[in-house]
């Protein structure tokens, strides 16, 4: 509860009057949309996802960089890009998210990336695998400044770890979270707030318990039992567990599986977030993997023109008035 505290101290520390006045614009203006049912937006997105990279040193089987189905170019986000992206929205953005494809990690910009986004008083979070986290990474993490990081650890010995995370290594992932444990301790540092997130799984939901109690020896700040999404779901997966609790989906009379929870027509992360690919693509949300929406590049125009150009309005109106029918929505939890 106290780590909790003190991250929600951190982002209370990093507003200002514009990012003030801009929160309240996105909210306002997403209220009366919904109102009126149609695309009215002020101000710009306060939370931002970017793309380090699409590289990854794993094959998870529910994941289209691991299984290698990206339907688009990997590669790795430059620098320059980078800072042109922070320099446009730096007066407004309260929290960048330094992850979407990939392994962050393998970009060796990753460090000047977080500085970056510190020196100009923007919360940064990342999310990893947990396979580069050595004293010397550990140590960096803490300089650079990164706020948050969520590691993944899905099972509590290597057989169940490896029957979802393919090609890693349980015990390398376990030293590598002591190993950022330590580096906190020693250097007295409140950051970064540590998350181990733990995907429940046909494969490790027996688990639960152990992993519970191994977070707390390890002694992070916060343990997440995640369910997993599934592309393939209709006829089920030999990967979702007993335990509905963590399962995003239900079975029908009919034998067919559908998500749980009703698709409203609206979406509030089209007002108050995006996401840019590693090579400056705009797109809606974390889940246009395949960047089919891209709405403009970064690296072409300013990201206000694309915020507001027809192709996002259009978009965000055929989210008011018939969700289901865009593709990447349909397997949305949110």
């Amino acid at each position: 509860m106290k780590s909790k505290l003190t991250q929600g101290i951190a982002y209370l520390k990093l507003l200002t009057l514009n990012k003030s006045i801009n929160f309240i614009k996105i909210h306002l203006s997403f209220f009366l949309s919904i109102l009126l049912k149609r695309d009215l937006l002020w101000g710009k997105p306060y939370s931002i996802s970017i793309e380090p990279t699409t590289i990854c040193n794993l094959h998870c089987p529910e994941c289209p960089t691991g299984m290698q189905t990206l339907k688009r170019k990997s590669g790795n986000m430059d620098l320059q890009t980078y800072i042109r992206i922070i320099d446009e929205l730096r007066r407004h953005l309260l929290f960048v998210n330094l992850y979407f494809q990939g392994e962050p990690f393998l970009n060796p910009l990753f460090f000047d990336f977080v500085n970056y986004a510190y020196q100009n008083k923007i919360y940064s979070g990342t999310s990893t695998n947990g396979h580069f986290l050595n004293k010397e990474s550990s140590e960096k993490i803490i300089k650079s400044g990164l706020n948050r990081i969520i590691i993944s650890m899905d099972g509590t010995n290597q057989e169940s770890y490896s029957s979802y995370r393919k090609g890693g290594k349980l015990n390398l992932v376990i030293e590598g979270i002591k190993n950022l444990v330590e580096a906190k301790k020693t250097m007295k540092s409140l950051n970064p707030y540590i998350i181990i997130q733990f995907l429940v799984l046909k494969t490790n939901e027996h688990q639960i318990p152990e992993i519970i109690k191994l977070t707390k020896e390890i002694g992070v700040d916060e343990l997440q039992l995640k369910s997993a999404q599934f592309y393939d779901y209709s006829e089920g997966n030999c990967l979702m567990p007993d335990n509905t609790k963590y399962l995003r989906y239900k079975k029908l009379n009919n034998g067919k599986w559908v998500i749980k929870k009703s698709l409203v027509n609206n979406c509030f992360k089209m007002w108050h977030s995006c996401v840019v690919t590693w090579n400056g693509d705009v797109v809606p949300c974390c889940f246009d993997k395949d960047a089919d929406f891209k709405f403009g590049n970064f690296k072409e125009t300013s990201f206000i023109k694309i915020w507001n150009n027809n192709k996002y309005k259009e978009f965000r109106n055929t989210i008011f008035k018939n969700r289901k029918s865009v593709n990447i929505c349909r397997n949305c939890s949110e």
